[in-house]
C-alpha cells in the first residue's frame, strides 16, 4: 500500500494530498482540502486514525479523520486558542494534543473525543516564554520538553514536565529547564529511536547538541554539539526541522540562509553524531519529512513554493536528488504517514 503525504499550503489556505509509492518515492497528487486561516503545522497521531492541523491565521486547532483505504480528510472540529499554534503533537496514548506558541509564549493540551476531534476548551494552557516552538512527551509518556529559541525576545533554553498521561496536565519537573549558551536557541527535536538519547535542533547556533535522557527522572543532559553548517560558509542562516532515520543511523536537519540539508551518521554505541554531506536543496528549506520506511527524504521551499524529494543511500546517508514537485504558495508542514 502507498505512504500518504499531506502538506500544508499556509499562503493558499489548504492541504495538499498526495500518494507515494514506497519503492521509488514518486508522488501522484490526489487531492487538495480546503482549510483557512494559514493552515501549517501537522501532525498524526500514534495509530494513524487522526490528522490535526493548526491554523495560526484564526488561532485555532482541527482535527480531521484520516479515511484507512484512501487517506481522504474528513473534519472532525475544531476548537479555538489563545494564539496561534506553531508545533502540534499527539501524546503516545493518542488521547491529547499537545501544542506551542512562538508569539503565544506558552504551551497547551486539547483533549480527543471518543470519535478523535479536540475538544473545548484546553484543560491546560501555560505561560512558558516567547519562542516556545515545539513540545513531545518521550517514549515513556511520562515527560515532556519545550524548547525556546533566542533572540530579542527568547528565554535561549529547553523546559523539562512531568506529563500525567490519564489527565493531561503538565508540571515542572526537577530541575525546570536547561540552560544554553548564547545564541543557541533550539528550537525541534526528534528521539533516538531505540536509546535514551534526544537531538534538538537549533534555530540561532545553527547546530545540532545531542543529549541524553534520563528515563526514570526525565531529564537532559547534553555530550555533543554540531553544526549544521560547513566550515568556509559565513553568510546569514538559521535552522529549523530535524528528523531522524527509522533506523537510527541517520539524522537530518535542513539550513535555511545556506539552503541545504545537513546529513549525520550517528555512532551505533554512543549516539555521537558525524557530517556526511551537504546537499542543495530548495530555497529557504522550513520543512522535511522522512518516509517511513526510511529510503526517502522530502524537503519544502517555503520561498520557492516547490517540493524537493531524494533517495537515502542506507549504507552512507547520502541523498541521492531525484524529482522536484511544485507545492504552491508558502509551504509549511511535510507529513508521511501509513493508512491503519
Amino acid at each position: 500500500m502507498p505512504f500518504q503525504m499531506y502538506v500544508s499550503i499556509m499562503g493558499e489556505d489548504r492541504i495538499a494530498h498526495f500518494t507515494m509509492d514506497a519503492n521509488t518515492g514518486n508522488l501522484t497528487p490526489r487531492d487538495d482540502i480546503a482549510v483557512s486561516g494559514r493552515p501549517a503545522p501537522l501532525t498524526v497521531d500514534l495509530q494513524r486514525r487522526y490528522l490535526y492541523v493548526g491554523r495560526r491565521g484564526e488561532n485555532r486547532i482541527s482535527g480531521f479523520r484520516l479515511n484507512p483505504k484512501t487517506g481522504a480528510l474528513s473534519m472532525l472540529g475544531t476548537v479555538q486558542m489563545k494564539s496561534d499554534p506553531c508545533y502540534l503533537s499527539t501524546d503516545r496514548k493518542g488521547r491529547f494534543i499537545l501544542s506551542s506558541y512562538y508569539e503565544g509564549g506558552g504551551v497547551a493540551v486539547c483533549a480527543t473525543g471518543d470519535d478523535g476531534a479536540p475538544l473545548s476548551p484546553p484543560i491546560e494552557w501555560l505561560a512558558t516564554g516567547h519562542g516556545a516552538h515545539s513540545i513531545q512527551t518521550d517514549r515513556s509518556n511520562m515527560f515532556a520538553f519545550v524548547p525556546h529559541i533566542d533572540g530579542p525576545k527568547g528565554p535561549n533554553m529547553i523546559l523539562q514536565f512531568k506529563f500525567n498521561e490519564k489527565t493531561g496536565h503538565l508540571t515542572p519537573n526537577s530541575p525546570p529547564r536547561v540552560d544554553q549558551p548564547p545564541e543557541v536557541g533550539p528550537r525541534h527535536f526528534c528521539f533516538h529511536p531505540n536509546k535514551d538519547i534526544v537531538y534538538f535542533s537549533n534555530e540561532q547556533g545553527c547546530s545540532v547538541t545531542s543529549y541524553n535522557l534520563d528515563p526514570a527522572k526525565g531529564t537532559l543532559s547534553p555530550f555533543q554539539t554540531v553544526s549544521t553548517l560547513p566550515l568556509d560558509f559565513h553568510g546569514k542562516n538559521n535552522c529549523a526541522q530535524i528528523q531522524i532515520s527509522p533506523s537510527g543511523r541517520f539524522l537530518y536537519a535542513p539550513n535555511r540562509g545556506h539552503n541545504t540539508i545537513a546529513s549525520f551518521s550517528i555512532d551505533s554505541a554512543t549516539g555521537k553524531l558525524t557530517p556526511i554531506e551537504w546537499t542543495a536543496t530548495e530555497a529557504v528549506p522550513r520543512a522535511l519529512s522522512l518516509a517511513p520506511n526510511g529510503n526517502f527524504l522530502y524537503v519544502a521551499g517555503l520561498q520557492s513554493g516547490k517540493l524537493a524529494s531524494y533517495r537515502i543511500d542506507q549504507k552512507s546517508g547520502r541523498l541521492q536528488p531525484l524529482k522536484i514537485y511544485p507545492l504552491g504558495k508558502e509551504p509549511m508542514w511535510v507529513l508521511i504517514t501509513k493508512l491503519g
